[in-house]
């Protein structure tokens, strides 16, 4: 009982999150002090993948963009123990693709993009599938990172380069479930690479 309802909690608190689009912001406008812009992307239902977006978007002076789909998930769409769920049908089919919410992420004014998610089944939601469809990423330099409470990223980083390897030029993935300092370290490090 204890962990149903600590299951509908989470998947209420995804749905309250994704209620209103958060912003795009920047510290500096995006530049690094290399002349990199940077764009920071993702996806979050309970807030722990928004907070290291945030973690790596102050770190590189990167602009925000929250990856939304058009319907969001609620508490029901969310529970992973319901096969019928939205979230559950959706990773069952390798070629679900949600609608985005919008397609205004600045992805060709930038040079650098990082792509945060959740793993959900050992994989990326399948919205970020649909937003890296959705681009161009030609010449630009792609990292993931994503956030989880068993996996590691090894699986979904390894899918997300089958499908998309030609689509710019991957850079190594990080799990970062350490905290926002862990994320602003490894990103800074990404950056001076």
């Amino acid at each position: 009982m204890t962990f149903i309802a600590a299951s509908l909690m989470l998947a209420a608190s995804c749905t309250a999150r994704q209620g209103a689009p958060k912003a795009a912001e920047t510290a500096d406008g995006g530049a690094q002090p290399s002349g990199k812009k940077v764009l920071v992307a993702y996806f979050s239902c309970t807030g722990t993948t928004e907070a290291a977006a945030e973690a790596v978007a102050r770190a590189t002076g990167g602009r925000l963009y929250r990856i939304r789909p058009k319907q969001e998930y609620t508490a029901a769409d969310l529970d992973w123990n319901d096969k019928s769920s939205r979230s559950s049908v959706e990773m069952r089919d390798d070629k679900a693709r949600p609608e985005l919410a919008d397609r205004s992420a600045a992805v060709d004014s930038c040079d650098v993009v990082f792509v945060g998610y959740p793993i959900w089944w050992n994989l990326c939601p399948r919205v970020v599938n649909t937003f890296l469809e959705a681009y161009d990423f030609s010449g630009k330099t792609i990292v993931p990172f994503a956030t989880s409470g068993g996996s590691s990223i090894s699986n979904s980083e390894a899918e997300l380069r089958r499908l998309y390897g030609a689509k710019g030029t991957w850079k190594p993935g990080r799990l970062l479930n350490s905290g926002a300092s862990g994320a602003a370290e490894w990103a800074r490090e990404v950056m001076a690479e």
